[in-house]
């Protein structure tokens, strides 16, 4: 099988826009879960609502894999999951290095999924000789005075970075030179990375940001919805009175010699 160190994905090569390999897990995802439930065909429509896209961009993200589907059928599911893998570079073996080993890079190493995905979880490092030996999802802890042979051994282009923020730049650049030239940065800084390196960056406290944000929103439209409908029921209110006084001018009031005026003359 082929190693990550002597392919890469096409995709950049046949020209196709970042936008639509961005998209690309996500129908790789949910026909995943079709395929799992034996789902031979799948239409445009029902996949793009299970990915989360509108149709036509499904459509046209497809038509750069030269996948068009048939009328009235839809898309083979088995064959599109083959197609976007291999786009994606998914069948081939994809060995990693994980750097840094506490909560966060522990977490990440018992994931499940990366093996099913076409990784393979070749070293966990960290830096703090306590860990080295240590067993983490039935893998030894390795020293990150390692790192360099570890990433030779292997073939290893991808890293995962985990550290804390004042470690990630030097172990970036410990990768980098080592020969990764992908990286996935869950360290809450911004790396600098020379050209012809990937980075990836996942922060979890900034999408929360982003989340409380939304909330915040959805709060103040709630609360100018209720003003809106107090300040409408006042005015409504205001033109009931205005309509009454201005028709009170104009009714009579009976006295004993009949008819009263309103407005009494001087």
């Amino acid at each position: 099988m082929a190693t990550g160190r002597t392919h890469r994905p096409a995709t950049r090569s046949r020209g196709i826009p970042e936008a639509t390999v961005a998209r690309l897990p996500l129908y790789l995802r949910a026909l995943t879960a079709l395929s799992e439930r034996s789902v031979p065909t799948v239409s445009s429509e029902e996949l793009a609502a299970a990915a989360g896209v509108n149709s036509a961009k499904l459509r046209k993200d497809f038509s750069y894999l030269g996948s068009y589907g048939t009328r009235g059928v839809g898309y083979d599911v088995e064959y599109l999951v083959y197609q976007i893998s291999r786009e994606l570079g998914l069948t081939q073996d994809w060995p990693i290095v994980m750097v840094g080993i506490g909560n966060l890079g522990a977490a990440l190493a018992n994931y499940g999924g990366f093996a099913s995905r076409g990784f393979r979880v070749a070293a966990l490092i960290d830096a703090d000789p306590a860990m080295t030996g240590k067993s983490v999802a039935g893998m030894a802890v390795q020293h990150a005075d390692e790192l360099e042979k570890i990433i030779d051994t292997n073939g290893v282009s991808i890293g995962v970075i985990a550290t804390p923020a004042g470690a990630a730049q030097q172990v970036c650049d410990r990768l980098v030179a080592a020969g990764v030239t992908s990286i996935l940065n869950f360290a809450p800084t911004v790396l600098v990375v020379p050209d012809g390196v990937d980075v990836r960056k996942v922060d979890l406290s900034i999408e929360l940001q982003i989340l409380a944000f939304h909330e915040q929103r959805k709060a103040g439209e709630g609360q100018e919805s209720e003003t809106e409908t107090e300040s409408a029921a006042g005015t409504e209110n205001a033109e009931t009175v205005e309509a009454e006084t201005a028709v009170a001018p104009k009714q009579n009031r009976k006295g004993p010699d009949g008819d009263v005026p309103a407005v009494m003359p001087a």
